[in-house]
């Protein structure tokens, strides 16, 4: 047996179904035990993501919320998409917002956990699940197996891919050399890598929302072209949902199966990924950074997956396949699964524009999701080697070897890396989802001291001891330096 067949094989067991229903089952219970702060709280969710100041040591909310974001946000929001509805027909489409809404509870508890236990590593604030598996579930050995997970998969192989992904579309829609491409990629990647975390965050704070508000603008466009077809478009996903459409009655469990799934994929609530980012945001509580990432899923999926979804259905730019793989609604007979249902879609609004637009859509997409993943390198190598004095050697060796794959991988790209990616990536969340169950009450704790600061009239600030967590000194300083007027208040109070 090859060792890509062997990769291959240890990625169909890390991926298989039981990850998905953990990752449903957790933001259930997460949900449940937070009272469902992603309706409670929905309105602190946008007003903490717009306030908020970057400080010396950390990022701003907002740039905080668009790292994670821009990782989230990649290439399952187009091709995802078109393949859940190939495969599970217009209703998986309701079972992707299902998980986005419980997949704010996961992402809530992961990234206030981020907050509680990171560290100040050379003058930046740095968390995630590493750091709290070592504090929180005190399992160093757990911790460093984390660590070198999220560096070989986040690292070194899952940059090449999203560099595939631009070169690939590039060459499709214009005909430019992938090693061209590959080369131009690699130099806007070092110029903002070698920044540091404050450059990948100004830079995520800007191109993040612009390329997720242009790509949704394009979508209402097409809807309120095709606005007629709209009503159809909603029964047909609410009816195929529910099982009650008798064109995909066959593939119901495919629906929930996929819908899930690509929902998980694309989110990643659960999954530690957007933790990280959430880790090096500068505010005065754990709970504040939480809830702007809860709101992050939302913005992934519900709006950005979702513009996807509706450009493809409205205008009737999809095929649907059961289980035999014969196919149950063939409307577009020379077009495979992926990227060429919305490419299509946008034919429809602009002929012939819609394989450019893909290919300028991939490259953002993918990019943005490059600088992620690099950070999240970063941040784990900062974890592995806080205590080293050459930590600044390792990071940029670190750095140096990103962009050549993404050079290397731009010309070719192999099964066997996918695997180890992907192998990687799953290793991730099993990790970190069996994690955060554990310690999760850690996590609701950081909710009710929020809730209880806020009834009192303050402006929260964490003290960890009233949370029942006597490992985290870094807040004691962050308190008394950062915010010495929230924290007299709430002494105040408790007097």
């Amino acid at each position: 047996m090859s060792i890509t067949e062997i990769t291959g094989q240890i990625n169909a067991i890390l991926w298989s179904k039981s990850l998905i229903y953990v990752c449903l089952a957790a933001g259930l219970y997460f949900s449940i035990r937070t009272a469902f702060p992603q309706i409670r709280l929905f309105k602190d969710m946008v007003k903490l993501l717009l306030s908020g100041k970057s400080s010396k040591s950390g990022v701003s909310s907002f740039q905080g919320f668009a790292m994670a974001l821009g990782g989230r946000v990649g290439i399952g929001n187009i091709a995802g998409v078109a393949t859940a509805i190939f495969y599970g027909g217009p209703g998986a489409i309701f079972w992707m917002w299902v998980i986005a809404f419980f997949g704010a509870g996961s992402a809530y508890v992961e990234s206030s956990l981020s907050q509680v236990w990171k560290e100040d590593i050379g003058g930046e604030y740095r968390g995630g699940p590493a750091f709290y598996i070592e504090k929180g579930l005190k399992s160093k050995v757990v911790a460093v197996i984390f660590t070198i997970a999220v560096i070989i998969a986040c690292g070194f192989t899952g940059p090449g891919i999203q560099a595939f992904n631009i070169a690939d579309s590039f060459k499709n829609a214009f005909g430019i050399s992938p090693l061209i491409t590959g080369i131009g990629v690699a130099a806007l990647f070092t110029i903002v890598i070698f920044g540091g975390v404050k450059r990948i965050g100004k830079f995520a704070e800007i191109v993040v929302p612009v390329m997720a508000i242009a790509y949704i603008v394009v979508a209402l466009v097409i809807v309120a072209i095709h606005i007629t077809e709209v009503p159809a478009m909603f029964k047909l996903i609410f009816s195929s949902a529910f099982n009650m459409n008798a064109t995909f009655g066959g593939i119901f469990g495919n629906a929930v199966l996929w819908g899930i799934k690509r929902g998980v994929y694309s989110n990643e609530a659960g999954q530690g990924t957007g933790a990280m980012a959430a880790g090096a945001a500068e505010v005065s509580h754990p709970a504040k950074q939480g809830l702007v990432q809860a709101f992050s899923v939302y913005v992934d999926t519900l709006f950005v997956c979702t513009a996807t979804a509706i450009m493809i259905l409205s205008t009737g730019a999809y095929n649907v396949v059961d289980n035999s793989g014969a196919f149950i609604v063939e409307n577009l007979p020379d077009i495979g699964v992926g990227v060429g249902f919305t490419q299509a879609a946008i034919d429809t609004l602009l002929p012939g524009v819609g394989g450019a637009f893909i290919a300028i859509a991939m490259f953002f997409f993918a990019f943005t999701t490059l600088l992620s993943f690099a950070y999240y390198a970063m941040s784990n190598v900062a974890f592995l080697f806080k205590d080293s004095k050459h930590l600044g050697v390792i990071t940029n060796v670190v750095r140096v070897i990103q962009v050549v794959m993404v050079v290397f991988a731009s010309v070719k790209s192999s099964e066997f890396a996918w695997n180890l990616a992907d192998i990687g990536v799953g290793m991730i969340a099993w990790i970190n989802i069996l994690s955060i169950l554990i310690i999760g009450k850690y996590g609701f704790a950081t909710l009710k001291d929020y809730e209880e600061q806020k009834k009192m009239g303050l402006d929260p600030v964490f003290v960890p001891e009233r949370c029942g967590i006597d490992n985290a000194p870094l807040w004691n300083k962050i308190a008394k330096e950062n915010y010495p007027e929230e924290l007299q208040k709430l002494e105040a109070k408790l007097k």
